[in-house]
C-alpha cells in the first residue's frame, strides 16, 4: 500500500479514481504549518529565521496521516506544482518524519499525468522552499510592522502589506489622475453623402484641411466649417481595399483568466479563481465520478503541450475544416517579463469533455468558466479571421480651400478562430456595409453633422483592469491577485460603484500616510524589484540576504511613523439626515454589507440607520421600490411600503405588471436601449420603454 498526501479533499477523491486500491489518497487541506498567529514568528537577530508552528486545525490531519503511514510502505508528496505547495510538501516531511521524502507534481489531474509523476518522484526543491520562505517572511515583517502604525494614526481594524499597498496606491493615483483631469472641447463633423441616382448613405469624417490635420475646438469653428462647405463639389480622392487579418488570443493564464471571466461573464476575481479550482481539482459528474476538467489554474505562461496541440488540431479538423487550422501551429510568447515558464497555459484536459456534453452535470458557474476555458483554448489554435477592408478620402472643394473626409470599413470574409471564440470589441465585431467607390466619382451630398465632444479622464480600474496593470507592473503573482482585491475590500479601502474601484476616505487617507513614511512599500518600481528578487531565490539565491537589506532601514521608518504625535482625521460625507437621538448630521460610513449612516457623535452616541436606495416605483401599489439585501448578502429590490406591501423582486422590476400575464415584468438594458421583459420565462413578453403606455 502507497500513501500519497495531495492538498484538497477534491483532488484526493479525483487521483482516488485513477489510482485504485493499492493506493491511499489523503488530503492535507493546504498549509499545515504557518507562522504563529500572535507573534512576529521571526528571529531578526538570528538571520531571520522562521518560527513554524502546526496549526490548530491541522494537528488532526497530522495525527491521521501518521496513523496512516503505519500500513504503508511508501508516501508520495503531490502537493500543488507551486512555491506554496513545494513548502506545503517540505513542512509535511518534517512533520511526519519523512527522511528521503518523494516529491511527485502533474499539470493536470488525469490519469495519465498521475502515473507519469509517480514514475519520475524528486526530492524537494530547496531553492522553491526559500522562495517560498523569503516571501512569507517579507510580507509578515512588512504587515506585522505597519499594520499597528495604521492602526494608532489612522483608526482600528486596518492593514497594510507588500501588495496590498502597492495596488491600493494605483487605485488612489487613478482617482486623483481624474479629479484632476480637465476635459477639452472637440467636434466631430460627419458628412452624409449619396452615390449618384442611390439612396444609401455614406458616412464620411472630418479629417484634414488642405491636406493637414485639422481638429475643430469651438462651436464657432464648427459652424465656420459648415458655412464653408455650402456648396462644395464632392470627390472621391483616393479608394484603397486591402486584407487585414486578426490573430486569435494565446490560451489562458491566470491573469487573463480572471480578466476575460470578470468582463464577460460578470464573475469577481475571488469567484473566478474558486470556481476554477474547483474544475482543476475534480467535479462529482454523475455516471464518471470525480473528474479533473482544466490544467494547473495558477500560471502566467502561454504555452501548451505538444500533445495537446495535436489533440487540438485534430479537433479543430475534424469539427470545422481544415481550412480553420493554420498551415503552421499557433505559438505564442508571454507578455510579461517577469512572467515563468514552469506549467503550461490553462486548457481542458480533454478535448473529448465539450461544454456541451457537461451541461446540467455541473453547476451554472462552472460551466460557464468550463465553457470560456475550452473556447479560449480551441480558438487558440485556429487560423486568423480575415477582413475585407475599405480606406476612402473625399475631397469637398470648396472657394477656402479642400476639406479632406475619411471612410473606413472592414467585412468579414472568413471566421476563421472567431467561429468558436469573439475577442473583439463590440464595435470591431459589427460588420460594415462597404460601398463600391471609385476614384474621381462624384458623390451627393445630403447634410452634415456636428457633434460637440469632450475629453474623457482615464476609467477607473475594475476589478478586470486592475489584475492586467498589477500584472504589467509586476506587482504580486498571479495567485495572489483575487486575495489583494478581496482585502482591499474588507479594509474598506475600497468599494464597488457598479463594475469600477473606487478608493474610500479611508483608502485615501491609508495610501497618503504611505507616502508620506513608507514611499518604497506603496512604490511600483521598488515593489516589482522586489517580487523580481524574491523570483531570483529560486535559482539558488541566499534568500536571507534579500531580507536583511530590506529590514534594518524599514525598522527605522516604522520606529519614526509611530512616534509622529498626529493622528490622521478621516473625513466623512455628511447627509442633510438629522440624528433621531442627538440632532447631529449623520454621515455616511462604510461596513461589512455596504454604506449606512452613523451618527459622528460615536462612541457618545451609536445611532446608526441603513441608507435606503430608492430605484424605481412598486407595479402593485404605486409606492417607491428600494434596494435591498438578504442576511447572506444578496441583494434584492423590494416595496418600501413593506409590510403593507409584499413586492419583492430578484431583477431591477418594471413600474407596472406584465400586459399579457400580470406577472412582474424586469427593466433589461442593451446598450442605449430600454426594454421591459417579463420575467416569466414561459411569458417573456417584451416591451420597448418608448412603447410604454402610462
Amino acid at each position: 500500500m502507497k500513501l500519497i498526501i495531495v492538498e484538497s479533499p477534491s483532488k484526493s477523491k479525483t487521483i482516488q479514481k485513477y489510482l485504485g486500491k493499492d493506493y491511499i489518497v489523503m488530503a492535507s487541506g493546504g498549509h499545515v504549518c504557518d507562522l504563529p498567529e500572535k507573534t512576529l514568528g521571526i528571529d531578526i537577530e538570528n538571520n531571520y529565521q522562521p518560527k513554524y508552528v502546526v496549526n490548530k486545525d491541522k494537528k488532526p490531519v497530522i495525527k491521521k496521516l501518521k496513523e496512516a503511514m503505519k500500513n504503508t510502505e511508501e508516501v508520495y508528496l503531490a502537493t500543488d506544482p507551486d512555491r506554496e505547495g513545494e513548502a506545503i510538501s517540505w513542512h509535511l516531511s518534517k512533520e511526519l518524519g519523512l527522511e528521503k521524502p518523494k516529491r511527485i507534481e502533474f499539470n493536470e489531474i488525469s490519469k495519465r499525468a498521475v502515473y507519469e509523476a509517480l514514475n519520475n518522484p524528486r526530492d524537494i526543491n530547496q531553492n522553491l522552499v526559500n522562495s517560498q520562505q523569503a516571501r512569507r517572511v517579507l510580507d509578515r515583517l512588512v504587515g506585522y510592522k505597519i499594520s499597528p502604525v495604521l492602526n494608532k494614526k489612522i483608526r482600528s481594524g486596518l492593514s497594510g502589506g507588500r501588495v496590498q499597498s502597492a495596488a491600493l496606491k494605483m487605485i488612489v493615483d487613478r482617482e486623483r489622475e481624474i479629479n484632476a483631469f480637465k476635459p477639452e472641447e472637440y467636434w466631430n463633423i460627419t458628412a452624409i453623402l449619396n452615390k449618384i441616382g442611390e439612396k444609401t448613405d455614406i458616412k464620411a469624417l472630418l479629417n484634414d484641411y488642405n491636406t493637414k490635420k485639422i481638429k475643430i475646438t469651438s462651436a464657432a469653428e464648427a459652424k465656420a466649417v459648415e458655412h464653408n462647405l455650402k456648396g462644395a463639389v464632392w470627390t472621391v480622392d483616393s479608394v484603397k481595399r486591402g486584407v487585414s487579418r486578426s490573430k486569435a488570443s494565446a490560451p489562458f493564464t491566470t491573469s487573463t483568466l480572471q480578466q476575460d471571466a470578470s468582463q464577460r461573464l460578470g464573475m469577481s476575481a475571488p469567484e473566478v479563481m474558486r470556481y476554477a479550482q474547483q474544475l482543476y481539482e475534480g467535479i462529482d459528474i454523475p455516471g464518471e465520478g470525480q473528474t479533473a476538467l482544466v490544467t494547473y489554474i495558477r500560471t502566467d505562461s502561454v504555452r501548451i503541450s505538444q500533445q495537446a496541440q495535436q489533440e487540438c488540431k485534430e479537433y479543430i479538423i475534424n469539427t470545422y475544416g481544415e481550412k480553420f487550422y493554420p498551415t503552421k501551429p499557433n505559438f505564442y510568447k508571454t507578455k510579461t517579463a517577469k512572467a515563468q515558464d514552469a506549467h503550461e497555459a490553462i486548457r481542458p484536459i480533454s478535448l473529448e469533455k465539450t461544454p456541451e456534453s457537461l451541461k446540467g452535470k455541473i453547476s451554472r458557474n462552472q460551466f460557464r468558466l468550463y465553457k470560456l476555458i475550452y473556447e479560449r483554448f480551441v480558438a487558440s489554435q485556429m487560423s486568423d479571421a480575415v477582413y475585407n477592408t475599405l480606406n476612402v478620402h473625399i475631397n469637398a472643394a470648396t472657394d477656402s480651400g479642400t476639406y479632406g473626409f475619411k471612410l473606413t470599413g472592414r467585412t468579414l470574409k472568413f471566421k476563421g478562430y472567431l467561429a468558436v471564440y469573439d475577442n473583439q470589441t463590440s464595435e470591431e465585431s459589427q460588420p460594415n456595409h462597404l460601398p463600391d467607390l471609385v476614384q474621381g466619382e462624384s458623390l451627393e451630398f445630403k447634410e452634415l453633422l456636428s457633434e460637440q465632444k469632450f475629453t474623457k479622464p482615464s476609467s477607473r480600474f475594475t476589478e478586470a483592469t486592475l489584475v492586467k496593470a498589477m500584472e504589467e507592473n509586476g506587482i504580486g503573482r498571479p495567485s495572489t491577485y483575487a486575495g489583494v482585491i478581496s482585502v482591499l475590500a474588507k479594509r474598506e479601502y475600497t468599494i464597488k460603484e457598479q463594475k469600477s474601484l473606487k478608493p474610500t476616505k479611508l483608502g485615501e487617507a491609508v495610501v497618503e500616510f504611505m507616502e508620506k513614511n513608507f514611499f518604497d512599500i506603496v512604490d511600483i518600481k521598488f515593489t516589482a524589484e522586489m517580487e523580481n528578487k524574491l523570483d531570483q531565490i529560486e535559482h539558488g539565491e541566499q534568500w536571507q540576504k534579500i531580507i536583511d537589506d530590506f529590514y534594518p532601514p524599514f525598522e527605522k521608518k516604522v520606529i519614526k511613523a509611530y512616534n509622529i504625535e498626529k493622528k490622521i482625521k478621516v473625513e466623512n460625507e455628511v447627509t442633510d439626515v438629522p440624528c433621531d437621538k442627538c440632532g447631529a448630521l449623520m454621515v455616511i460610513k462604510n461596513g461589512r454589507y455596504g454604506k449606512f449612516m452613523a451618527c459622528p457623535n460615536y462612541p457618545a452616541c451609536k445611532n446608526v440607520k441603513s441608507i435606503v436606495e430608492k430605484v424605481g416605483t412598486c407595479p402593485i401599489c404605486g409606492g417607491d421600490v428600494v434596494k435591498k439585501r438578504t442576511k447572506g448578502g444578496k441583494y434584492f429590490y423590494g416595496c418600501g411600503n413593506y409590510p403593507a406591501c409584499n413586492f419583492m423582486s430578484w431583477d431591477l422590476p418594471a413600474p407596472h405588471l406584465c400586459p399579457k400575464c400580470q406577472g412582474i415584468m424586469k427593466i433589461v438594458k442593451k446598450g442605449d436601449t430600454t426594454n421591459y421583459v417579463c420575467a416569466d420565462k414561459k411569458c417573456m413578453y417584451t416591451l420597448a420603454k418608448k412603447d410604454e403606455k402610462d
